[in-house]
């Protein structure tokens, strides 16, 4: 396919866009429906271009095109289908012009809004941009219908299959379901045996995804119910690429989303046990689970609390979560968590992600939980063989919407069947993902030799029930942005489309209106994101009037904005406190390395002292280990040892751990975060540890050593400010922020009062080298000099240092920050302290009179007493912090909103 190029685009003014598609785009494969023409390809007709690389599992049986031909006339190919030539005559005044800077714009659009998607095997890191095409997948209103119709019969199918499986068990006694799919499925929860889910429902979430076979009607090619995914990402889909084509949007008249979600909530919310309103939140595994982007992104846009396991409690048969301000119940959970993780008391006993106890408030009928636990068998390929005459038994009528022939090889019948069509088929595990079971990657005949052919037919002989043979089916392609050709190009890809069936009342489903396209990657043979996939959105038309509902209300009220108000969990709050512990300590180590080893590095040499109080501050605080010599003995050994652990992230205290566990602590509240502030934090361990593994690489001497780390250490401290400038300008003051807040000043407490203490038990503060370095350590040398000249005594410390409460460094400033935070933690009113605020001293009750007392030995007794004070309280304020507000025990024990 040639590029657009000039002569085409001046095209554009001689003909229709439509017409120039047309012209542009090539057919789908032969023997492919082509969604932009509406027809399949003639078997016999030339392609126009190679197929791309990487095609779905049930394109792969083609053979490899011919190499492409020249495109021949635009007559020769059909014209594009209604509602495609509409979406291209629509596409603004820039046309196909304009079409390479769209692509930039919704390229720069999924990175800066942070839509990612982590995949475990890419070699790049966990985590990577969301593929999203420019062009979305049209569907009409006639197809729509079909889908609709078929999806809800299949969901109801579905969730009376679970209401006979987990209560009478008459499919299991009249055979028409195979006992070894649901008993010895290891997906099958006997806990649940005997529940009655709120509603008498047990799905609220299905999907089911969905191929377009060669005459343009749909197949089911599999289906979802443990924890589907894609509703996120397609509302993410829909505001981008509705953006870029805002006249095809509204001239399409493409349905909308909205009231299709909001009904799915107020559904919930009506069969939520007892509660009002009703509590619901999102249950994640976490975010280092590949779409938990879209878990966060759905649980804002629902207005609903994302919550981790270990945010929710059991107590007598109640689930809570754990908050700020104790205990808040929970009346349901939409789950993206696979049932075998849920309950580490009745299933999996190894897991972190769960809540102890969560089936046995599910059993008391305490907790809605979309979906029930104990849906994944019906996620087997092999039950689509069965669901026909499920259908018919169940409610009475014939599937309209058909499954891909699906032969479960358990049977001998159907393996009699199966083994003949072995070559045309796709071979897939029963019960895929499982280790009790085999379980393995599907395969397809036609891309095996006899041999192989044979060899997995003996396999399935032999274990016939661990094997599920579907039929082949070539998949429809659509036309998709291809920008990494000249200007870029229309190029046919396979699509494979999710949609979701979502109750909306007691026994009631309606279909999400759209849904998630999945495009062939480049190197598998399944769409699939995981495999380097990409994604499209779906518009889906219709002939009557748009429903325009928002979940953005255009008049807000105060329960519609307390809605969208989540409170802050214990987990989240406790991150953000150790965000602002691990900050505050990365910046300590930073400034006490660069002034190590400014000072061992230095003309003038340094005194016994001020080497004993660095050595002893770098000890504490592990920058170096306890046995490396004291710079009086060796300061070169010193040096050497303390710039060798800088990037190591297995020490605790040097500056790569803590710049790890400063990364590590925002991932845990990725959420909270700005875009901008997480890129900074990832850099900033990048930078970090990529300059110190190549100062390791090279051979250097000792002054080139220091001279390398010391800028180093210099762009981990420019990082840093621009961390915490985020942290302090951009970002809501809610109890949260002030949990990170109360982090970093505990930290700054009781490093600058253990540093001060040091300094004066020790002397260093009494040498001007000393003196000079205390002061850079508090970052204070400017003001100092502005304010004091050459004095340098111990009055003139105390002043800046301990007292002034207009310095950000100093103890009282720090105090006194410190117990109105705590205040208002804990929802005191301004000015109003609280007990815990009271455990750290009073700044007011400081004197500089007092505080400079000397003893008969020259020792200043009353200003170590408080550094040695304001220390022990800081550490005993963190410890008060974390049994109030994180583990939640003693007198915090209260249930709120009951």
């Amino acid at each position: 396919m040639e590029p657009l190029n000039d002569s085409l685009f001046g095209a554009q003014s001689l003909e229709s866009p439509a017409a120039l598609a047309s012209a542009l785009a090539p057919p789908a494969a032969p023997g492919h429906f082509d969604e932009l023409r509406g027809a399949a390809t003639p078997a016999a007709a030339p392609r126009q271009q190679p197929a791309p690389a990487g095609t779905p599992l049930h394109d792969a049986a083609l053979p490899p095109p011919a190499a492409p031909e020249s495109p021949g006339p635009a007559t020769a190919t059909p014209e594009l289908t209604p509602p495609w030539a509409r979406f291209f005559e629509h596409l603004g005044s820039g046309g196909f012009t304009d079409l390479p800077r769209r692509a930039i714009n919704l390229e720069r659009q999924i990175r800066d809004n942070g839509v990612t998607y982590n995949v475990y095997a890419d070699a790049d890191g966990p985590q990577r941009p969301w593929s999203l095409d420019l062009f979305p997948l049209i569907v009409s209103p006639e197809s729509w219908t079909q889908i609709e119709a078929g999806v809800l019969q299949r969901v109801r199918v579905l969730d009376r299959v679970m209401a006979d499986v987990y209560g009478p068990q008459q499919l299991l006694a009249e055979g028409l379901l195979p006992d070894a799919l649901v008993r010895g499925h290891p997906g099958y929860l006997r806990p649940m045996h005997g529940v009655k889910p709120p509603g008498d429902t047990w799905l609220h979430i299905a999907a089911f995804d969905l191929a377009r076979g060669p005459d343009g009607n749909w197949w089911v090619v599999s289906q979802r119910t443990q924890a589907p995914s894609g509703l996120g990402y397609l509302l993410e889909n829909r505001l981008a690429v509705s953006r870029q084509f805002p006249q095809a949007f509204e001239e399409l008249q493409v349905q909308r989303l909205a009231a299709t979600y909001s009904a799915m909530m107020e559904g919930l919310q009506r069969m939520c046990p007892a509660g009002s309103p009703p509590h619901i939140a999102l249950l994640t595994p976490g975010p280092y689970n590949e779409t938990y982007f879209e878990h966060a992104y759905l649980a804002r846009y629902l207005g609903i609390t994302l919550v981790e396991g270990n945010d929710l409690t059991v107590r007598d048969q109640r689930v809570y979560l754990k908050t700020l301000q104790g205990l808040r119940p929970v009346h349901g959970l939409i789950k993206r968590l696979d049932d075998q993780f849920l309950d580490p008391l009745e299933l999996r006993p190894d897991s972190t992600l769960g809540v102890p106890g969560l089936l046995q408030a599910i059993r008391a009928g305490n907790l809605l939980v979309a979906n029930m636990p104990g849906s994944a068998f019906l996620e087997s390929p092999a039950l689509l063989g069965f669901l026909p005459a499920l259908a018919r038994r169940l409610i009475g009528e014939k599937l309209q919407l058909p499954a891909l022939p699906t032969w479960w090889c358990g049977e001998r019948a159907a393996l009699e069947s199966a083994l003949p069509q072995l070559g045309d088929c796709a071979i897939k595990a029963t019960y895929p993902g499982y280790d009790s079971h085999t379980s393995f990657e599907a395969v397809l005949g036609s891309r095996m030799s006899r041999r192989e052919l044979d060899e997995w037919a003996g396999r399935i002989v032999r274990q016939g029930d661990e094997h599920t043979v579907q039929s082949y089916l070539p998949l429809s392609q659509m036309p998709t942005w291809a920008p990494n050709f000249g200007r870029g190009h229309i190029a046919p890809r396979a699509v494979m489309l999710r949609v979701f069936a979502v109750s909306d009342g007691p026994q009631s489903w309606r279909v999400l209106p759209g849904g998630l396209a999945r495009l062939a990657g480049a190197d598998a043979q399944i769409a699939s994101m995981q495999r380097g996939g990409s994604s499209a959105d779906v518009w889906v038309q219709t002939h009557g009037e748009v429903d325009r509902t928002t979940l953005l209300q255009p008049h807000a009220t105060p329960a519609s904005l307390a809605r969208h108000r989540a409170p802050v969990t214990s987990r989240a709050a406790e991150n953000m406190f150790w965000l602002g512990r691990y900050t505050e300590r990365a910046e300590n180590a930073v400034r006490l390395a660069r002034l190590v080893l400014d000072r061992l590095g230095g003309e003038e040499p340094s005194s016994r002292p001020l080497l004993e109080w660095l050595h002893g501050l770098s000890t504490r605080n592990t920058l170096i280990a306890p046995e490396v010599p004291i710079g009086t003995k060796a300061r070169r050994v010193f040096e050497r040892a303390l710039i060798a652990d800088l990037g190591n992230v297995e020490t605790g205290g040097s500056v790569g751990y803590n710049l790890r566990c400063v990364r590590q602590a925002a991932a845990a509240v990725r959420e909270r975060l700005s875009q901008d502030h997480w890129n900074q934090i990832v850099r900033a361990e990048e930078e970090f540890l990529r300059r110190t593994a190549e100062q390791e690489g090279e051979e250097r001497d000792g002054s080139f050593a220091a001279g390398a780390a010391l800028h180093s250490l210099e762009a981990a401290s420019a990082a840093l400010s621009a961390m915490t400038g985020a942290q302090t300008d951009r970002m809501t003051r809610d109890d949260a922020w002030r949990l990170l807040s109360i982090g970093r000043h505990i930290e700054r407490l009781a490093f600058l009062s253990s540093a001060l203490a040091a300094g004066f038990k020790g002397g260093a503060v009494h040498e001007v080298n000393g003196f000079e370095a205390m002061v850079a350590l508090f970052d204070s040398t400017i003001t100092f000099h502005a304010r004091y000249q050459q004095r340098r005594d111990v009055a003139t410390l105390v002043d800046l240092l301990v007292l002034d409460g207009d310095n950000p460094r100093s103890l009282a400033w720090v105090t006194q920050t410190l117990r109105g935070r705590i205040a208002r933690l804990a929802g005191s009113a301004p000015g109003k302290l609280t007990a815990l605020s009271y455990e750290l001293p009073d700044p007011a009750m400081w004197t500089l009179e007092n505080l400079c007392e000397v003893d008969a030995d020259g020792q200043y007794p009353a200003l170590v007493q408080l550094f040695e004070f304001c220390e022990t309280a800081a550490y005993h304020v963190s410890d008060a912090i974390g049994i109030r507000y994180f583990t939640l025990t003693s007198e915090s024990l209260r249930s709120v909103g009951v």
